[in-house]
């Protein structure tokens, strides 16, 4: 469905019992975060928050995307698959056969569709343009632009709808990258060198123009979801918009920077440009989606020439940090919604696909496919690398039409039961997400896929295939010997998944790989395929954390080390068990030379303050602040691991 602006959703939402209207004063710096963060990490991600005392004219929506039904209401859909399953429909109209004049006729109606969808722009001024600040007024120092974490480095614009033009052709780009505020009419300006925003201000450097740029704030929510979507360069992102509203989006043009049009019913609209010539501002730390600091480095200046917005505009603003988060549901609908085109373009046996959150989009993906014959695992790993954004993922787990993916245990216990850890394991490099801190080279890194498929008799190799006949007593004793092992969790072999995770305390160079080595000789620890090796500082058994903590600080291909053996217990069998240094890397022990960053923990003066209000906030039961589990595992107080 469509709606007519940003309140018509909120007034959903409150009738839904989706919203909590917080009338006691909270402040933009710090406290609205902490409080996202609590109750963003309740069952099914909690309540939308209406913060209506800011200190500042306009209230703070938060969490508006955080749970699957509001994920679902922002898109007009019952469930997040029914986008999936129109999409499919439309390809497969479009793409049968047109033999008659009748299947011809069929068709019209479908493009009459396509062509509601297109957006359009109107002569005349928005209801975004209702209000309009120009010369000294354009200050965003006026909106309540959120501090979201201690070491960030300043306030940062986290919802921000960002559009921009390709000099030459003139095609949009709609995308969504922070604006850290560094004064009433200067932000930085985030993209990537992979987003097609940074193609765009390289095509004006080249010309010597400066760049104009205009961001939306609020508006329809398909918006700021469209922004977020992994879309072909070619396609405009108001187009999918507008195939999920059903209903074209009316654009207008920017007052100062005429060149860009911007959704008529937007809350906010921030106009300006970035001039190729300036030179870069130092931007950052920001306490990012990976649940670590990204740490600062120099991006483009966005100079701000014209701010505009609806009378009773509402600033609308997300966090990002530990999962889960509201960008868990965001990511969510990705996977739903673009899994058709996946399938229909690229990779045409895929079944389904799953992006479990302690991978943080990125990191951790998990395919089903429906195989039919020997290698098909490696030629879609190879087809998924090459999908996209699906370039950046880190490690691909891939499955087969026989078991539930989105079970994880059932998953975890098929894969390792098809899985030799010799052969099966396969790793390459590539190009990674620019907030991966595990590459030892920014942007360029590792990646595995463990193929966890059936196996054709090609694939096959029965000297390999050995089971743990060790007790659980006796594994935890014979690994105990080890100093340096701080924790074990060997609950997972209770469920036949062969698999350890142990936190370790490294003291020297190449550690982790001599201790694999080591435990990998023990008689009991026959039959485990893979050992897990994190921080010391980790709880081995909390498995959430310790996967969180494990994908993130994994480079795969420079920090697995394969041990391979005779079986001191089958005669003519080998054994072999892969182990994964997901540890921190540091200079000292790993040669690691670029700065390691914190993991995100809200300061305990603010912790202090929201404790204190929490009873008139109106969000029920008290809940403690997430943070506190996670204060014993950062190293000093910096967003730099000290």
């Amino acid at each position: 469905m469509a709606y007519k602006n940003q309140q018509q959703f909120i007034d959903l939402l409150e009738r839904e019992g989706e919203l909590v209207r917080i009338r006691e004063y909270v402040n933009p710096h710090l406290e609205i975060s902490e409080i996202t963060d609590r109750i963003s990490k309740t069952a099914g991600g909690g309540k939308a928050l209406l913060f209506e005392n800011t200190g500042y004219d306009f209230p703070v929506l938060m969490n508006a995307y955080g749970s699957e039904r509001r994920m679902c209401l922002a898109l007009g859909v019952q469930h997040l698959d029914d986008v999936a399953k129109e999409i499919e429909t439309l390809f497969h109209l479009l793409s049968s056969p047109k033999e008659s004049i009748v299947d011809k006729l069929k068709l019209l109606p479908k493009l009459g569709q396509f062509a509601s969808w297109m957006p359009r722009v109107r002569s005349g001024r928005g209801e975004c343009q209702q209000v309009v600040w120009q010369g000294a007024e354009a200050d965003i120092t006026k909106l309540p632009v959120i501090t979201c974490w201690p070491k960030d480095g300043g306030p940062f614009v986290t919802l921000p709808v960002i559009h921009t033009k390709d000099p030459v052709t003139a095609s949009r780009n709609v995308g969504m990258y922070r604006m850290q505020v560094f004064g009433p009419d200067l932000t930085g300006m985030h993209w990537h060198k992979h987003k097609v925003s940074a193609k765009h201000f390289s095509e004006y450097k080249k010309l010597g123009k400066k760049m104009p740029v205009a961001v939306a704030l609020g508006g329809d929510p398909a918006y700021a979801y469209s922004a977020t979507a992994p879309l072909p360069e070619n396609v405009d992102e108001y187009m999918l918009a507008g195939f999920l509203r059903k209903k074209k989006v009316e654009l207008v043009k920017c007052i100062t920077q005429p060149e860009i049009e911007v959704p008529a019913d937007a809350d906010f609209v921030i106009e300006g440009y970035v001039d190729p010539a300036d030179e870069l501002i130092w931007e950052g730390p920001f306490g990012d989606h990976t649940g670590y600091y990204s740490l600062p480095d120099w991006y483009p200046r966005f100079h701000i020439t014209c701010i505009t917005h609806k009378k009773n505009a509402v600033y609308p603003a997300t966090i990002v940090g530990i999962p889960p988060q509201e960008d868990a549901w965001l990511g969510k609908a990705t996977e739903r919604i673009f899994l058709a085109p996946m399938k229909m373009t690229m990779v045409p046996e895929i079944i389904d696909m799953d992006m479990p959150v302690e991978g943080v989009f990125h990191n951790l993906v998990i395919a089903q496919i429906r195989k039919e014959y020997a290698g098909q695992g490696q030629k879609v790993m190879n087809a998924m690398w090459g999908a996209g954004q699906m370039m950046f993922n880190k490690i691909l787990v891939m499955a087969d039409q026989d078991v539930r993916i989105q079970d994880y245990e059932e998953l975890s216990t098929y894969v390792f039961k098809n899985l030799n850890p010799a052969a099966d394991i396969y790793f390459s490099q590539g190009p990674m997400d620019v907030l991966d801190h595990s590459c030892s080279k920014l942007g360029f890194g590792g990646k595995m896929c463990i193929d966890g498929t059936r196996k054709f008799e090609e694939e096959m190799d029965q000297n390999w295939q050995l089971a743990v006949s060790s007790s659980q007593a006796e594994i935890e004793k014979a690994v105990k010997q080890f100093e340096e092992i701080k924790d074990i969790n060997t609950s997972l072999l209770k469920k036949d998944i062969p698999v350890l995770i142990l936190s370790v305390e490294k003291n020297r160079k190449g550690h982790v790989r001599e201790l694999h080595l080591q435990l990998c000789n023990l008689a009991e620890l026959e039959g485990i395929k893979l050992i897990l090796y994190v921080e010391h500082t980790v709880s081995a058994n909390d498995l959430a954390v310790a996967l969180w903590r494990f994908c993130n600080n994994l480079d795969p291909k420079r920090d697995a080390v394969l041990a391979q053996r005779p079986s001191a217990k089958e005669e003519g069998k080998t054994f072999a068990c892969m182990g994964l240094d997901g540890t921190i890397k540091s200079k000292e022990f790993d040669n690691f030379q670029r700065d390691w960053p914190n993991i995100i923990v809200m300061n305990d003066e603010t912790i202090k303050a929201v404790d204190e209000k929490w009873s008139r906030l109106g969000l029920g039961d008290f809940l403690p602040s997430p943070s506190l589990k996670f204060k014993s595992q950062i190293y000093g107080e910096e967003a730099v691991v000290a």
